[in-house]
C-alpha cells in the first residue's frame, strides 16, 4: 500500500490562561498539523507547533520543508515500510526537527491505523492512562500561589513553577507556592534559561536551604552554556533537567561527557519526532540520567503522540505533558483528554484523532 498525498493543516487556538515562561508570553497555540494519506484513504496525523523563541520553528517554514522536500521523497512510496519512511525523513532535509517530527509521527499514526491499534500498542506499550504535570505560568507570588491552589483543587499533585523572569523574587515565589499547597504536592521548577549561572547557584541555594522541597530545575541557564549548566550541577544538591540544551543525540552526549545535568526532558518537536526521542531516551538510561517527555505548546496531536511514547517507554519521572490542557478548546476532534492529572489516551487506532478545525490546507498527491 503506498503513500497517496501528504497535507498541511494550518491551526490556531487559544487558550484559556496565558502562558508565560522567561523566554515568551503567548495566549494562542498555532501549530501545523501534517497528514499522511495512504491509497486506501486512510490518515495519520502529527505535528508542527510554531515556537520560535525556543526551537526557532515557524508554521510558513515547517510547512515548505513538508510541502517542497518531504512530501515528494514520501509520495508513492511504501506505507508499510516504516522504518525505511522515517530514515528518508531523517535523511532528506537538515535541521527542521518540528517538520521531520510531524512526518514522523503521522507515519507511526498511519502504521497503527492500518493496523488497527493505538499508537502506544505500536510502540510496544498497553497503558492508556498516563500522568503528567501542570505549569504555572510566570507571575508575581500572590498568583502563583493562587494558582497552585485551583490546581491542587482540580487534582494535580506536580506543580511545575515558572521562574527565570526575576531571580530576586523567585525564592518568594517558590515559598509562596510550597506555603499555598502543602507538603504532599510536588514542586518543580524551569527557569527556560533565565538565569546567570550564578543567579542559579544563588537561587537553588536558597531553596535548599529554606527546605522547600523542590522535586528538579529544568535548564537554569541559557541552552548553549555547557559550561555554566556543568558548574551550576556541581554546586547544588536538587537535580538539574536539561531541556533547550538537548535537541539530539548529539547534544545528550555531549551533556553526558561534560556531567553537565542530572536528568534530560525529551521532546519529538527538538529531536524529529519518535525513532530519534526512544534513541535519547535509551541513551539517559544507559548512562543513569533521570528522563521524563514534555511538549511545546501543541494541540491533542502532538501531546497524544508523547504521551504514548511515555506509556510504552517510560520515564523516571511525571512527564510534562499539559499543554492541551491549556486549550479553551481544541482545534481537533478525537484524540487524548484529561482526567485530572492524567492524559488518557484513546482506546482506538493511532492517536484517535478523527477531524480538525483548519485555518487551510495544502496537500501534494
Amino acid at each position: 500500500m503506498t503513500i497517496a498525498a501528504v497535507r498541511t493543516h494550518r491551526l490556531s487556538a487559544p487558550l484559556h490562561t496565558p502562558f508565560v515562561t522567561a523566554l515568551r508570553r503567548t495566549t494562542t497555540v498555532d501549530t501545523l498539523v501534517v497528514e499522511v494519506v495512504d491509497s486506501d484513504g486512510r490518515s495519520g496525523f502529527g505535528e508542527a507547533p510554531q515556537v520560535w523563541q525556543v526551537t526557532g520553528a515557524s508554521i510558513a517554514g515547517a510547512e515548505a520543508c513538508v510541502r517542497d522536500l518531504l512530501a515528494p521523497t514520501l509520495t508513492g512510496r511504501d506505507a508499510d515500510d516504516l522504518q525505511a519512511r522515517c530514515a528518508e525523513v531523517r535523511r532528506t532535509v537538515v535541521g527542521n526537527e518540528s517538520a521531520k517530527a510531524a512526518v514522523d509521527v503521522a507515519l507511526h499514526d498511519l502504521a497503527a491505523r492500518r493496523l488497527g491499534v493505538p499508537l502506544v500498542r505500536l510502540l510496544g506499550g498497553t497503558s492508556l492512562r498516563v500522568p503528567t504535570d501542570v505549569t504555572l505560568a510566570a507571575g508575581d507570588a500572590v498568583d502563583l500561589a493562587a494558582a497552585a491552589k485551583q490546581r491542587r483543587a482540580e487534582g494535580f499533585t506536580v506543580l511545575k513553577l515558572k521562574v527565570g523572569t526575576d531571580a530576586r523574587g523567585d525564592l518568594d515565589r517558590v515559598r509562596a507556592v510550597r506555603a499555598a499547597v502543602g507538603t504532599d504536592v510536588r514542586i518543580r521548577l524551569d527557569a527556560n534559561q533565565g538565569w546567570t549561572p550564578r543567579e542559579a547557584v544563588r537561587v537553588i541555594r536558597g531553596i535548599e536551604d529554606a527546605g522547600l522541597d523542590v522535586e528538579l530545575v529544568e535548564q537554569p541557564v541559557h541552552r548553549r552554556d555547557l559550561d555554566g549548566l556543568a558548574w551550576v550541577s556541581d554546586r547544588v544538591d536538587l537535580p538539574i533537567l536539561a531541556d533547550e540544551s538537548v535537541f539530539d543525540v548529539r547534544d545528550l552526549v555531549e551533556v553526558i561527557r561534560r556531567r553537565a545535568a542530572d536528568m534530560v526532558n525529551v521532546k519529538l518537536a527538538k529531536c524529529g519526532g519518535l525513532h530519534t526521542a526512544r534513541t535519547l531516551l535509551d541513551l539517559a538510561a544507559a548512562h543513569g540520567m533521570g528522563t521524563i517527555v514534555g511538549s511545546m505548546m501543541e494541540s491533542p496531536v502532538g501531546v497524544g503522540a508523547a504521551a504514548s511514547l511515555v506509556a510504552a517507554y517510560g520515564t523516571t519521572a511525571v512527564s510534562d505533558l499539559d499543554a492541551a490542557w491549556w486549550l479553551a478548546w481544541s482545534p481537533v476532534g478525537g484524540g487524548i483528554r484529561y482526567d485530572g492529572a492524567s492524559v488518557l489516551l484513546p482506546d482506538e487506532p493511532g492517536l484517535g484523532i478523527s477531524a480538525m478545525r483548519e485555518v487551510n490546507v495544502h496537500a501534494r498527491s
